[in-house]
């Protein structure tokens, strides 16, 4: 007898299934409407804040779980599993898992970095809404969206050699640094991957009765999305707008997708399900 699968795939949004310049996702439509076909899961974890992401489920007719600000959280629909998550907190029609460092925590955290490294460091909260607009692409609203943060602090630097000096001093206050397409970000000791294992093992609770199994795909552009990649079965690696690939994602079996962004989303996709 032959075993039921069940697809679940997991994506970043800012340049792999949403374009790093207009922030469309129209070159992966044919991949999505397959996956909607096949009944698989699409779960987005992005870097993103929940007040950005929804707006965007709804321009996907996105119903489910979704991961935010580097594994910050994951958001569940309330109901959407049989049983409920240990650890939730009930708000505004989810299931909310916390794993990040609260907000209120990382801006001090971050101007005390800068203070001992003597350099400038500028956040997102140090940032008026016109200059996140500029810097991302995004627009006055938009940005508005991206700065209603909870668990995750963007930043650029003005030298960009001092990364790893900051990596070392967010380590000494038990927190940590990543890279993603645009800027670093100062988090706790959460990543995307500590979101999607919990996420994962839920869906496998969920199927386990029904003697379903699980396959999961993996797909991201930088290096915050290492960890999603290392938790799933299948990893894919789009191409960033240069036509290159981050060189700091190394991992085994690693499927580079012969596309930029949404475009090299929906051909990794689309082979993954046996072509259009």
């Amino acid at each position: 007898m032959r075993t039921a699968t069940f697809m679940m795939v997991i994506s970043d949004l800012d340049g792999t299934l949403l374009d790093s310049s207009n922030y469309s996702f129209s070159a992966a439509t044919a991949a999505l409407a397959r996956l909607k076909k096949e009944d698989a899961c699409l779960v987005l974890a992005s870097s993103k804040t929940r007040a950005e992401v929804e707006p965007i489920r709804g321009r996907l007719d996105h119903t489910g779980p979704f991961i935010v600000e580097n594994g910050g959280a994951l958001f569940v629909p309330a109901g959407f599993f049989r049983v409920s998550l240990e650890g939730a907190i009930s708000r505004d029609g989810y299931e909310v898992i916390p794993f990040g460092t609260p907000y209120a925590q990382l801006r001090p955290a971050l101007k005390e970095i800068a203070r001992v490294l003597g350099t400038e460091i500028k956040g997102f909260g140090d940032m008026p809404i016109e200059e996140v607009a500029q810097r991302t692409g995004l627009t006055r609203r938009e940005a508005a969206l991206a700065q209603q943060r909870e668990y995750d602090e963007p930043f650029v630097l003005v030298n960009d050699t001092l990364f790893e000096a900051v990596c070392r001093e967010a380590t000494i206050r038990g927190l940590t640094c990543t890279k993603g397409g645009r800027f670093y970000h100062l988090l706790g000791r959460n990543n995307k991957g500590t979101a999607c294992r919990f996420l994962i093992n839920c869906y496998r609770r969920e199927l386990e009765p029904a003697s379903v199994r699980l396959c999961t795909i993996g797909i991201g552009g930088s290096a915050n999305d290492l960890p999603l990649l290392a938790t799933v079965d299948q990893r894919i690696l789009v191409q960033r707008p240069d036509g290159s690939y981050d060189s700091t994602v190394r991992l085994p079996d690693l499927i580079y997708a012969p596309g930029i962004g949404p475009a090299g989303w929906n051909t990794a996709i689309l082979n993954m399900l046996g072509g259009a």
